[in-house]
C-alpha cells in the first residue's frame, strides 16, 4: 500500500527560475503506440526507392556502422533489460454507488536493483499515488509494494514478486571518479515512450539541488543528456553501462529539455537503497530543532540556522538549546542560532543540513551557538530523524 507512508508532499518546482522534476508523464502506453505507428508511416512514404537499374537513390541508409555506434548499440542492448516503466494510480471510491475506480495518475522510469524483485525510482514519481505497477523490458506487468522512501535524497524502493530468473539487475559503478567531458547514457521512458535511449556528456560536477523534502541533494551530476518529462527514476550511464547516476531533474523554462539535466550520484544511491530496504527509510540523525526560513535570518541580518523551535524529549532539548518565543510584552525573542558543528562553520540551513549527513545517529558533537548575541557551546548525542 502506498497510502498513509508520508507521500503526498507537494509535487513542486524544484529550483527557482525555472528547474523542474524530471518527473511524470502523463501520455500513456496509447501515446507510444500512435506515435511509433505514425513513425514507421512516415518512414514508409519518404524511404528511398530504388531506381530502374535496381540501385538505391543518393541518401539511402548506410548500414556500416562506427565503432562508437557498434559501442552505443551493444551499451542499450545490454541495459535496456534492467529499466522499467512505472504507473501510478489514485483510486477513488463514488460516494453513492460505493464503486472503486483506479485512475492514472502519472507514469516514470526505474531500474532493477536486485534479483529479489527491488526496483528503484525517484520518490517524486511515486509520490501521492495509492497503487503502482511495473512493466519490465519484456512488456510483462507486476503491482508494485512500497518498501521505503528517502523524501531528502529523491529516493524509493519498490518490489514487484517475480522469479528471480525474469530480473536483470543493472550494474552499479561508482560516480566519485567522474570527469567532465565524458559520455553519459540515459535510459528511460519521456513523456511516456519507454525504452528511449538519450546521449551527451558530463557537463559539471558537484551540482546541489533541492529536494521534495526540502534538504539539498549535494555532489549532483550534470549532463547534457536529453532528459524530459517520464525519465524521472531512470539511469544514467558510463560508457561500460554501469550506473553512475539516478535521473531526477531538468533545468528548463518550458518544462521540456535544454540540456541542462540533473542525476543523483549512485554513491548516494549505493548507501540509500540498502537502507530502504532493511528499514523503510534512511536512519539519518537529528538534532531536534525547526529551523526559520533562511529568507529570515537574512533579512534580520544573521549568519547561521536560527532555531525556531525545540521538539521535546529531542537531542536538543536536553542539551538546553533555546527556541524563539514571545516574551510578556509581545516582543519576539530570538532563539539560538547554530553557527557550528564540531569544527565545521554553519552559515545557513543548507550547510547545517549538509553536515549532519557527515554523522550517524547516537553520536556525540560539539553544537556552536549565538545566544543573545554571545558565543555557547552545548554537547549532545544526535537522535534519530522521525
Amino acid at each position: 500500500m502506498f497510502k498513509g507512508s508520508n507521500l503526498r508532499l507537494l509535487f513542486g518546482v524544484l529550483l527557482l527560475g525555472g528547474a523542474f522534476f524530471a518527473g511524470v508523464a502523463w501520455k500513456g502506453r496509447e501515446d507510444h503506440d500512435q506515435t511509433k505507428m505514425a513513425s514507421e508511416a512516415k518512414a514508409v512514404s519518404t524511404g528511398n526507392a530504388p531506381d530502374e537499374s535496381g540501385a538505391a537513390r543518393e541518401g539511402q541508409p548506410n548500414n556500416n556502422l562506427t565503432a562508437t555506434e557498434m559501442a552505443t548499440i551493444k551499451l542499450f542492448e545490454e541495459a535496456a533489460p534492467s529499466v522499467c516503466f512505472i504507473t501510478t494510480m489514485n483510486v477513488r471510491l463514488d460516494y453513492f454507488t460505493r464503486d472503486v475506480t483506479e485512475i492514472q495518475r502519472g507514469t516514470g522510469s526505474a531500474f532493477v536493483w536486485d534479483n529479489k524483485g527491488h526496483i528503484v525510482t525517484n520518490y517524486h514519481v511515486i509520490q501521492g499515488a495509492d497503487k503502482a505497477q511495473v512493466t519490465l523490458s519484456d512488456r510483462s506487468v507486476w503491482p508494485a509494494k512500497l518498501v521505503g522512501v528517502a523524501p531528502e535524497k529523491d529516493l524509493a524502493v519498490l518490489k514487484i514478486d517475480i522469479a528471480a530468473s525474469k530480473l536483470r539487475p543493472i550494474p552499479v559503478g561508482i560516480s566519485e571518479n567522474l570527469r567532465v567531458g565524458q559520455s553519459v547514457y540515459a535510459i528511460g521512458n519521456p513523456f511516456g515512450l519507454d525504452q528511449t535511449l538519450t546521449t551527451g556528456v558530463v557537463s559539471a560536477l558537484g551540482r546541489e539541488i533541492q529536494s521534495v523534502a526540502g534538504i539539498p541533494i549535494r555532489d549532483v551530476i550534470q549532463s547534457d543528456a536529453a532528459i524530459n518529462p517520464g525519465n524521472s527514476g531512470g539511469p544514467l550511464l558510463d560508457s561500460s553501462g554501469k550506473l553512475i547516476g539516478v535521473n531526477t531533474a531538468i533545468y528548463s523554462p518550458s518544462g521540456a529539455s535544454a540540456g541542462i539535466g540533473f542525476s543523483i550520484p549512485v554513491d548516494v544511491v549505493r548507501w540509500v537503497v540498502p537502507e530502504l530496504i532493511q528499514y523503510g527509510k534512511v536512519k539519518r540523525p537529528s538534532l531536534g530543532v525547526e529551523l526559520a526560513r533562511q529568507q529570515i535570518v537574512q533579512r534580520l541580518g544573521l549568519e547561521g540556522a536560527l532555531v525556531l523551535d525545540v521538539i521535546k524529549n529531542s537531542a536538543a532539548e536536553r542539551a538546553g538549546i533555546q527556541p524563539t518565543y514571545r516574551d510578556r510584552s509581545g516582543a519576539i525573542r530570538l532563539g539560538d542560532i547554530i553557527v557550528g558543528i564540531n569544527n565545521e562553520k554553519i552559515t545557513s540551513n543548507n550547510d547545517l543540513y549538509l553536515a549532519l549527513e557527515q554523522y550517524n545517529p547516537g553520536e556525540s558533537v560539539k553544537i556552536k551557538l549565538l545566544r543573545d548575541e554571545r558565543p555557547v557551546v552545548v554537547e549532545l548525542k544526535l537522535d534519530t530523524a522521525q
